[in-house]
């Protein structure tokens, strides 16, 4: 019997010292979960969830675990006994960024790492590059440095946001039923030097993601607290100044954060008329973790901004030597936009593995636009101005609520989405206008309510190595226009509801090495107008997805991202420049394949390229007639960085975008153009000296090109060609900070 008990105690005895689990949670060193973080051993590697919690299974005391995060130092322990009995609580030190630190896990947003890599070597400092910091997206402006950009992103330029869904801290930027295009997205309200994180994925696969998310998404998440407060003031050519102000009112308080933070700009820009461009923002920001374990968030941001601008003028007015290529035909166009945010967010982890998140927002937006495209051809005596106005109001929140279930043989993560938006936009208003004094007529002048409720549910089931993620939404929308060009009183409204499914597989045998397989069906919203008129039988415009790719890491120093995909749109979007308006077109199909790569070539010094080539046609057109005018064919971004190397940081960065079509058949061609910045910073104790060279090598290039037709005065006919507005030639700006 006794050698019955002693042989029993050898077999159940290694099984009470191996094969058991491991549990915890991962912070900062503030005390704020780290999703996402990697945990691994010798055999096996796990990563946490959404709230920082991670378990391991068959561990055995002795075992070593490492925890990896980007940004924080390497933690290394040995497994006791006592780690076994209760949760492991792990908090990371911040450390200066490496390559190394960038693992590769089996979540569905893991290209998201490269934001953060970018963002860490090289802060922004503009709105532009806040934009740019998103692999494979290029922007462009032309009209006065107030209007919103025109975005590319896979094969479009989508105008100002008609196919990229854009956030900041939960708040929607783009505008539906918008004066002057469908998903406006003005991201002038932001104050770079506040962004902490950007959340983006391309293609429509992304369950909490709704209205606009074709080509992709993008999160933008500001600060909670500032590590130190500044002062930075900047000066340019062509008059160009900003000032800056940001600072920490609660620097000593260990349960509450708060700042708040200013910029103003100014520039008459490099053109013959001065664009007189000014804008103000205004942020501030509170955050609360309350007793009970919840936190709480409150957000306030005000921007104003006026602006001239000197318009697209006419290839063949600079090809003759009448104007140069920074002069107008009609610089009288301009505008003015303000912008007022408030955002309440509010979160609460219920237990370990279900956690509670809520967010509500209110924003008031006032716009108003004078352009002039097309010149004489419509009104030979007074000229063809127009004028776009608009005075709206946006509420709305989303709740989301998290759960995360533990099985045998897979970790189940489940999350529900609840929505809803709400926009009252009065003075919807298109009107043909002289010296932006005179209304001449009224093209359209109405009132939109727009509704839109979305709920979705979300499943990851994580198997270790294999991922599936498949999740459910739904929208309804409600259209109601008023046109107030009626004599009766005229109300009309008009109800859709969409579908969107989602399926994606990720395989993840090792931290170096990911396989992924995206698919899913999203979709752009319709203007009110159009789709009260009729003019459209799409209301709701579906797009359909498919995203083939890899992420790998051969070495420590080197990141790879490689994906072939294809997107078809059942009703595009086409900017007419002579209306002023976004007009539906036909179906569309693009495919093509994405590359990203980050390499760490020294210590401190970076290299990265972003490289995107699209095969992009409209599929109901015929052979040679099928072109997608503006769709880009190739374009890439990158550079070279140096980060805290003898007190010196900075970068030689280039924008690449090669030749497209810029009408149906490719008759006008678009020009494309190779631009190359640099900036350099010096540190000096508490002080930062630095100056930045926009379009190093003076190379003429357009930022925004169309194929339009227009007259001149003094023409008897009228003429269709590429009108464009020019890039910034040789610009140098200096600044200097102060941190304390």
């Amino acid at each position: 019997m006794n050698k019955f008990l002693f042989f029993m105690a050898l077999i159940v005895l290694p099984c009470s010292l191996s094969g058991q689990k491991v549990y915890g949670k991962i912070t900062d060193d503030l005390g704020s979960a780290l999703p996402q973080a990697l945990i691994y051993t010798s055999d096996q590697h796990s990563h946490s969830d959404n709230f920082g919690s991670f378990e391991l299974n068959n561990i055995s005391i002795g075992d070593t675990i490492i925890v990896k995060y980007l940004g924080y130092e390497e933690y290394v322990k040995e497994i006791s006994a006592d780690d076994m009995k209760s949760a492991l609580r792990i908090a990371l030190e911040p450390k200066d960024f490496a390559l190394n630190q960038v693992n590769i896990s089996n979540a569905l947003k893991s290209t998201n790492v490269i934001a953060s890599i970018d963002l860490a070597i090289n802060p922004v400092s503009s709105s532009q590059e806040v934009m740019r910091r998103v692999p494979g997206v290029l922007i462009g402006q032309h009209a006065g440095g107030g209007k919103a950009e025109q975005i590319f992103l896979r094969g479009f330029d989508i105008d100002h946001g008609t196919d990229i869904a854009l956030s900041v801290d939960g708040i929607p930027v783009n505008l539906v039923s918008h004066a002057h295009g469908q998903g406006y997205a003005d991201m002038h309200f932001i104050i770079p030097e506040t962004i902490d994180k950007i959340d983006f994925g391309k293609g429509p696969y992304y369950t909490d993601k709704g209205n606009f998310n074709t080509a992709g998404y993008i999160d933008f998440e500001t600060k909670d607290e500032l590590d130190n407060s500044q002062i930075n003031l900047e000066y340019g050519r062509f008059n160009t100044a900003r000032y800056l102000g940001m600072f920490d009112l609660l620097k000593s308080s260990e349960n509450q954060s708060a700042y708040i933070a200013t910029e103003f700009q100014r520039s008459d820009g490099p053109f013959e008329s001065p664009q007189n461009f000014n804008r103000l923002n205004v942020m501030a920001k509170y955050n609360i973790d309350l007793n009970n374990g919840d936190r709480l968030s409150v957000l306030f941001s005000k921007m104003q901004s006026r602006w001239e601008a000197s318009g697209q003028i006419p290839q063949r007015l600079v090809d003759d030597g009448t104007i140069t290529r920074f002069g107008a035909v009609d610089d009288t166009e301009g505008g003015n936009t303000s912008r007022t945010n408030i955002a309440i967010d509010h979160s609460t982890l219920i237990n370990d593995h279900l956690f509670l998140k809520t967010n509500a927002f209110y924003s008031k937006y006032d716009f108003e636009l004078f352009s002039n495209f097309t010149f004489f051809l419509e009104d030979p005596e007074n000229g063809d101005q127009i004028r776009q106005y608009e005075d709206r109001d946006i509420y709305g929140f989303n709740t989301g609520l998290f759960q995360t279930v533990k099985y045998d043989v897979f970790d189940l993560e489940l999350s529900y989405h609840l929505g809803l938006r709400y926009d009252d936009v009065n003075e919807n208003t298109l009107a043909r206008t002289a010296n932006r004094k005179t209304t001449l007529e009224n093209l359209a002048f109405g009132d939109v309510d727009e509704t839109n409720a979305n709920a979705g549910i979300n499943a990851e089931f994580d198997f270790g190595e294999w991922l599936v993620n498949t999740g459910l939404r739904l929208d309804h929308f409600n259209y109601q226009y008023e046109n107030r060009l009626s004599q009766a009183y005229n109300v009309q409204s008009v109800g859709k509801g969409i579908v969107s499914p989602n399926l994606s597989v990720i395989y993840n045998p090792s931290p170096r090495w990911q396989f992924y397989l995206k698919s899913g069906k999203g979709f752009h919203s319709n203007d009110s107008r159009v789709v009260i008129d009729g003019s459209s039988a799409v209301v709701l415009p579906s797009a359909y997805g498919a995203d083939l790719g890899t992420i790998f890491k051969p070495n420590e120093k080197l990141w790879v991202n490689a994906a072939a995909w294809y997107l078809f749109l059942e009703q595009e979007f086409v900017y007419v420049g002579d209306a002023g308006i976004v007009e539906p077109s036909g179906k569309t199909e693009r495919k093509g394949i994405d590359l990203s790569l980050r390499y760490q070539l020294l210590p401190k010094v970076f290299f990265n390229a972003d490289v995107t080539y699209t095969d992009a046609v409209a599929t109901e057109e015929s052979e040679g007639n099928n072109f997608i005018p503006l769709a880009v064919d190739l374009m890439s971004a990158g550079g070279i960085s140096i980060k805290d190397w003898n007190r010196f940081s900075g970068g030689l960065r280039y924008r690449y975008v090669k030749d497209r079509p810029a009408n149906e058949d490719n008759s006008i061609i678009a020009e494309g153009y190779f631009v190359n910045d640099l900036n350099v910073n010096y540190s000096y104790k508490k002080l930062v000296f630095g100056f930045v060279i926009e379009n190093l090598f003076n190379v003429d290039w357009n930022e925004a090109q169309f194929a339009t037709e227009s007259q001149l005065l003094n023409e008897s006919e009228s003429v269709e060609e590429l009108h464009f507005t020019p890039g910034v030639p040789f610009f140098v700006k200096s600044s200097i900070s102060y941190k304390f």
